[in-house]
């Protein structure tokens, strides 16, 4: 049977700047929290999910994701974590879903993103080794990458990211109905905001 690609959760930054007293991802939205959120989108696409966390948040991965879906990094900004940042967390996922035949990379503070979006960029996968979704021509999240990058994508550190690789291979833009692609949670004003398209959502969705 031919491989699916995979989605990466990527659950492993500090989340400096949201000032709130607990971390950004256990914020409540709705009657859930923007983790948990993140992740059943990802779940519901049917394709291998696979989380990317720290030692804090493991327990909270755990209670949507089983053990072997869950990558545990050491705490951003310990000693220990020094010289990971995104790249590592990257490389580390796709490392993990290394059967994959591509990877999704969904950051764990944008829950909006929908369901039919993964699957939208991943069905790209099939002809570009590069596809993201946009939204009314903004470039937005899941960032896909098909397998033939895999060597590239293992050997990311720092915090740069991806982003050398979308200078150097030329990436699809999949337009989407979806404004979720560009809403992330980064302070407190950002969860407002994505609380509020929330609620317009269900609102629609009760039409």
């Amino acid at each position: 049977m031919k491989s699916r690609p995979a989605v990466v959760v990527l659950a492993a930054g500090r989340g400096s700047r949201f000032r709130g007293l607990h971390h950004k991802l256990v914020q409540t939205l709705g009657a859930s929290t923007v983790l948990a959120t993140t992740i059943s989108n990802a779940l519901a696409t049917q394709m291998p999910v696979l989380v990317v966390t720290t030692e804090p948040l493991a327990e909270t991965v755990g209670r949507h994701v089983a053990t072997r879906d869950m990558v545990v990094l050491p705490p951003a900004g310990s000693p220990a974590a020094q010289a990971l940042g995104m790249g590592y967390s990257i490389a580390a996922g796709v490392a993990a879903r290394s059967d994959a035949s591509g990877w999704l990379l969904l950051p764990a503070d944008m829950p909006m993103v929908q369901t039919s979006t993964l699957r939208q960029v991943a069905a790209e996968l099939d002809s570009h080794a590069i596809a993201y979704a946009q939204h009314r021509g903004l470039r937005g999240h899941p960032v896909g990458f098909s397998a033939e990058l895999y060597s590239e994508l293992v050997m990311l550190t720092g915090d740069e990211g991806a982003r050398r690789l979308l200078a150097r291979y030329p990436a699809m833009g999949v337009e989407v109905d979806d404004p979720g692609v560009l809403l992330d949670v980064d302070t407190e004003d950002d969860l407002a905001r994505v609380r509020v398209a929330q609620r317009e959502m269900q609102v629609r969705e009760a039409r």
